[in-house]
Parts: structure tokens; sequence; C-alpha cells
């Protein structure tokens, strides 16, 4: 019998996530390296961006659990419509209230070159979500990432 400790170490699902993201996090690192000459290591900690690591985590999770368990599975219902509201809400509610943020900000600085005096709110963090197209991606590295851990290795 397996301690507590042992199951968490060995538990392929959860790792399969966690290294889909921890990928996918990578990859927007190299891709701002490739297509913008430099070296931002920070943008690993960001959100947004492509692609979506949000995606690749709750992606990988899904198939690893659809390949393990089958799609008749409860388990695997679970994890889909967990994924689904992940993706739903990186795409609608994240990325408009990074636009907004981005909007008030941009109201707040015009605001301060007319109010002279007392007039110092801090800026809003912008928070991005995603694009389709970031997801999609992030969803594919997902999936990829779950074949590798539950087909080939």
């Amino acid at each position: 019998m397996n301690t507590p400790l042992e199951d968490l170490l060995g538990n392929r699902w959860l790792w399969t996530a966690v290294f889909a993201s921890v990928g996918a996090q990578a990859i927007k690192v190299l891709l701002i390296l490739l297509l913008e000459r430099r070296w931002r290591p920070a943008a690993a900690m960001e959100t947004g961006g492509m692609p979506s690591s949000h995606s690749a985590m709750v992606a990988a999770l899904t198939t690893g659990v659809a390949l393990t368990q089958g799609l008749g599975s409860p388990l695997f219902a679970a994890s889909a419509v967990f994924a689904l509201i992940v993706m739903y809400d990186a795409t609608g509610v994240r990325h408009s209230s990074g636009i907004q943020a981005r909007l008030l900000n941009e109201l707040v600085e015009e605001l301060r070159a007319v109010v002279r005096e007392g007039f110092a709110p801090l800026p809003l963090r912008v928070l991005l979500g995603h694009t389709y197209l970031e997801v999609l991606v992030g969803t594919l590295i997902g999936v990829g990432m779950a074949f590798l851990a539950f087909r080939v290795l």
C-alpha cells in the first residue's frame, strides 16, 4: 500500500497536467524570444498570451482521463465540463476584463492630465485572457502531452 505522498507523486494525471501548463509557459517565453527578439523569462509567470497554459493544463487532464477511464466515465464528464468552463472563461470573462482594465487605465491617465492635485488612483492590473487561437494552441499542447504520457511513455 502506498503512502499519501507516494500517491501524490505517482499521480500521472496531475503531473501530466502540470507539465503541460509549464510547457505552454515555456513556449510562451520562446515565442517572445523568436518573434520579438527579446529575452523575457518573466513572461512565464504572466497570464494571457500565446499559448494558453490554462487550456493546456485542463486539456491534458481531460485527455488523460479519457485515455485511461474512457469517454463514458463520470470522471471524464466532470473533467470535460471543468475544461470547457476554464476555456470559456479564458476567452470570455478574463479577456473582456483585461480589455476593460486597459481602457480604464488609459482614462485615468487622461484625467491625470486634466486634474492637477489630489487625483492619484492606482492603475488596475491588466490580467489578459486569451483569444480563441491561443486557447486552441494550448488545448493542442495539452492533448499532445497527455498522449505522450499515457500512450508513449
